[in-house]
């Protein structure tokens, strides 16, 4: 979304951005590492780009390729900072949204801490001394050293502007610091784009799928995520009736006026039920149980064009850092 008024911020964003970047290039800045290979997942958009479908996908695939790993993530929004080991069936207040869906959905372990450091340093002493970690959410932060960086980019965010007038955390410049750049699969332009700017890296291809139940009533859609249309429009074209939507804002904390709100709008709106994400259906918890008409959740898949293309790279880039320890 862009947002033209503040545009004379811009330059001090850019300013801080690339202070920064010197501070870590010149090692004015600490940087740690971990014991096992760190792969980053990340992107340069501040939501909205599919990184937590992403990290699962790339979760099942080193599990079913026998690869121990586990994820480390910043886990927004969380009550405390400190480093924890996600339960998969604990609460979103506690380990965040995000994490805890990782855990649910991929089966691998999990752990959480603003400094993602500290919560690799609480896998390895968990007996993960020899997993991969998948950093989360990992490309901005830099203070933990990692092996490789997997950047998701899109034309929206080649088209943005830098925050607060945009949604974009980086310069399009960052993009050479990447390993490898994942590129939605109906994005041609985006290929185009990022091999004119001579950027050379392995791209990925990859398409996003809605999940979505069979609902033949007319329903309530909400969600709490960074590009809610998307969410809306894909239900529609699954050919879901949408008698209403509303769009909380991203990671959204509900509470009991949220669910009472929520079931005014399908009184009048003549909903017979609720659809929403998987990341909400998490934050809503036991709450759910207090929406009185059926609640539907639509999940979101990352498949890889090339699957086994994936799978060597992640094989072959592993087994280099465990040659090189």
């Amino acid at each position: 979304m862009k947002r033209p008024w503040t545009l004379p911020l811009v330059p001090l964003y850019a300013t801080g951005s690339a202070m920064r970047s010197a501070a870590l290039r010149l090692g004015l800045e600490q940087i740690q590492r971990l014991a096992g290979p760190v792969i980053s997942v990340g992107s340069l958009s501040a939501g909205g780009a599919g990184k937590t479908p992403f990290v699962i996908a790339l979760a099942r695939l080193l599990k079913a390729e026998n690869i121990p790993v586990d994820v480390l993530s910043r886990g927004y929004g969380r009550a405390e900072s400190g480093p924890a080991f996600v339960k998969a069936d604990g609460d979103a207040a506690v380990y965040g949204d995000e994490p805890l869906l990782i855990a649910r959905e991929a089966g691998v372990p999990v752990y959480v801490g603003a400094r993602r450091y500290e919560a690799g340093l609480l896998a390895e002493k968990s007996g993960s001394g020899t997993a991969v970690h998948l950093l989360d959410d990992g490309f901005q932060h830099r203070q933990l050293a990692r092996n490789a960086d997997i950047v998701l980019v899109s034309t929206n965010d080649l088209q943005d502007r830098l925050l607060p007038a945009g949604n974009r955390r980086e310069p399009l410049s960052a993009l050479k610091r990447a390993d490898v750049l994942a590129v939605p699969s109906e994005d041609d332009a985006a290929v185009e784009r990022l091999r004119a700017m001579g950027l050379k890296q392995p791209v990925w291809r990859f398409r996003r799928e809605m999940d979505v139940p069979k609902i033949d009533d007319p329903t309530a859609a909400f969600c709490g995520i960074a590009r809610p249309e998307q969410f809306f429009t894909g239900l529609e074209r699954a050919g879901v009736i949408l008698a209403a939507r509303h769009a909380f804002a991203d990671h959204h904390r509900f509470d009991r006026s949220d669910t009472a709100m929520l079931m005014r709008l399908a009184r009048h709106s003549g909903a017979r039920g609720f659809v929403t994400t998987a990341k909400d259906h998490v934050r809503l918890g036991s709450l759910a149980d207090e929406l009185a008409t059926p609640l539907n959740v639509a999940g979101l898949r990352t498949i890889f064009e090339d699957e086994a293309s994936v799978s060597g790279w992640l094989r072959k880039t592993i087994s280099v850092v465990r040659d090189e320890n």
